[in-house]
């Protein structure tokens, strides 16, 4: 299949989830034979850490706004077999518009990678920049990042008629177990774009437990922190880090934290790429609580959940054969369900079934 894709960005991962789902899945899609154009908006903040220009099995076009690429992108939908959106584009009205009006047969698509910040966009009567006045009764499937009551709210609030869950995913190829490097060694690791939604866990499952804990490394790799980010002395920071650098990150740490964005949180059954990533580096995960997790993960046997900073402290203190067991079977269980191979099928057999009714039926 020939995929044209209107997204937020492919080519940097600085400060956005999107780049490296779409680089696993991305490949994914072009060990299996199909091609991809993908349409990414030439933003400053991206293009000053810009970390990838080019994947197997398609061509990455950036464009300088919307009028420069219109015809070109308009070429390109003509012989797609599916045309997508995908949440936070930069142009994506334009682009939606632009697909749905194409003279194509291709299957028109819309991939929420941002599910819950959308809802409760709309929740508030607030415009959602990448969705039109009709929201999403005109693509022929809906895909979310997020599954749970998110999707029966996609249907009634935006008009989805058939909706599906396309989950986070790793691709093993890219994070897998690497030697520990003495610059990222932690007791406890966290690895997150900075988010104001976030602090209040992320206080009280690794600021508090690294004062309390004041022989030990902490360590927190991400963009964004504000100088008034209450840090202590052992407390250290990365300022940007590529996913070139997660394996190493996640390699040397002792255990990470996975802490959910509150819209993330509150809705539940969206998994960040973060607990795929570790678990596919052999590292043991320490994550927040949220309904749905242990869809994903067994807790206790394959991941570790803290409501309390009493609980990261308990974390902290298991020995480490305890740790490694648990690490050894998230491993195996992301490398049976949630790899971005795993993804590519699915994302195959839904396309197929939107493609032949009788097949969703």
């Amino acid at each position: 299949m020939r995929f044209v894709i209107f997204g937020l960005t492919v080519s940097s991962s600085w400060g956005n989830g999107h780049a490296t789902l779409w680089r696993g899945l991305w490949r994914a899609l072009a060990r299996r034979g199909h091609t991809i154009d993908f349409f990414e908006r030439d933003l400053p903040w991206y293009a000053g850490a810009r970390d990838l220009h080019a994947l197997p099995g398609g061509e990455l076009l950036l464009y300088p706004d919307w009028e420069a690429v219109r015809e070109r992108a308009a070429r390109e939908l003509r012989d797609a077999d599916v045309a997508m959106v995908t949440s936070y584009c930069p142009d994506g009205i334009a682009a939606a518009q632009l697909l749905l009006d194409a003279p194509s047969a291709a299957l028109h698509v819309f991939y929420d990678l941002d599910t819950p910040v959308t809802l409760e966009n709309v929740q508030a009567g607030r415009a959602v920049p990448y969705l039109g006045p009709r929201g999403l009764r005109d693509f022929d499937l809906v895909l979310s990042y997020t599954g749970g009551p998110a999707l029966e709210q996609l249907r009634t609030l935006l008009g989805a008629h058939a909706v599906h869950t396309l989950y986070g995913h790793v691709d093993p190829q890219v994070h897998r177990r690497e030697a520990p490097r003495e610059n990222y060694r932690s007791a406890l690791s966290y690895l997150g774009t900075y988010a104001a939604d976030r602090q209040a866990a992320l206080e009280e499952l690794f600021i508090e437990p690294a004062r309390q804990r004041p022989g030990l490394t902490f360590l927190i790799g991400g963009a964004q922190y504000p100088a008034e980010f209450p840090w202590s002395a052992n407390i250290h920071f990365v300022r940007h880090m590529p996913p070139a650098e997660h394996p190493a990150f996640f390699s040397s740490s002792r255990l990470t934290l996975s802490v959910t964005r509150k819209a993330m949180a509150d809705n539940g059954h969206c998994p960040s790429g973060r607990l795929f990533e570790a678990a596919a580096c052999g590292t043991p995960v320490l994550s927040d609580w949220w309904e749905g997790l242990d869809g994903f993960f067994a807790p206790q046997s394959e991941i570790l959940v803290a409501r309390s900073t009493q609980e990261a402290l308990d974390a902290l203190d298991l020995e480490d054969a305890q740790l490694e067991r648990i690490a050894r079977a998230a491993r195996e269980r992301v490398l049976a369900q949630h790899t971005s191979d795993h993804r590519a099928a699915e994302l195959e057999d839904l396309l197929e079934r939107a493609r032949t009714p009788a097949l969703a039926a």
